[in-house]
């Protein structure tokens, strides 16, 4: 069908084995520093992709995004924004507590095998509401309603994983650590993407952006 003629061949021809600031990022780790430098200039007010007018008939032609994010749909975090790059240059997963579900991890897979993404960082934040309804499940023992039961159970393991521990901010530590397994769910729970890391193509990493300042700390 037309996705498995997609999936053989890149959308886009290659570019040139070296990074510059319109070359997408030949490697994980250039790819990562890309975007701790561009988050560096969102925190500083230095944005520098603020013109999007000149790309538009270049994105027209197709796509090559250099890192896929893994963020929540909170409507505060907005990942082009947070690393301050363009349109076409982010591949964006969003949902609510920022989870990698079997359709996320479908499109992270899209992401590697036909777009060449570099690094996958899945963004937690502060304050995350989705995490926040998950403790207040586990402590009330109750489920929400509607369809939202999907969502606290995709979270809840996060929460039990910390929770013995006693933390002294359970709402950052349940954020954090769910940050973390789903990036490491991202290098283990499927082939593409674990050949991928295994080949070195390919990096998972976790993060956490504090809303108050803008910053995003890595795990």
């Amino acid at each position: 069908g037309g996705l498995a003629l997609t999936l053989a061949a890149p959308l886009v021809a290659p570019v040139a084995a070296q990074d510059s600031a319109d070359a997408a990022p030949v490697s994980p780790d250039s790819a990562l520093r890309r975007l701790i430098d561009g988050n560096a200039r969102y925190v500083d007010n230095a944005a520098i992709n603020t013109d999007h007018s000149t790309t538009r008939a270049a994105r027209a032609e197709g796509q090559q995004p250099f890192a896929a994010i893994v963020s929540c749909s909170d409507s505060r975090v907005a990942p082009e924004l947070i690393f301050d790059q363009g349109p076409g240059e982010l591949f964006v997963v969003r949902v609510a507590g920022n989870f990698i579900s079997e359709e996320g991890l479908a499109t992270l897979e899209y992401g590697v095998a036909v777009l060449g993404i570099k690094t996958i960082l899945v963004l937690g934040h502060t304050a995350c509401g989705a995490v926040d309804a998950t403790i207040a499940s586990i402590n009330d023992r109750e489920l929400p309603p509607g369809h939202l039961p999907s969502l606290v159970n995709a979270i809840r393991p996060a929460v039990y994983e910390v929770m013995d521990s006693a933390p002294d901010d359970l709402l950052a530590a349940a954020t954090a650590q769910n940050a973390r397994r789903n990036a490491e769910r991202a290098k283990t729970e499927s082939a593409i993407l674990s050949d991928a890391y295994a080949a070195g193509k390919l990096d998972t990493v976790a993060g956490i952006y504090e809303i108050a300042t803008g910053k995003v700390t890595l795990l």
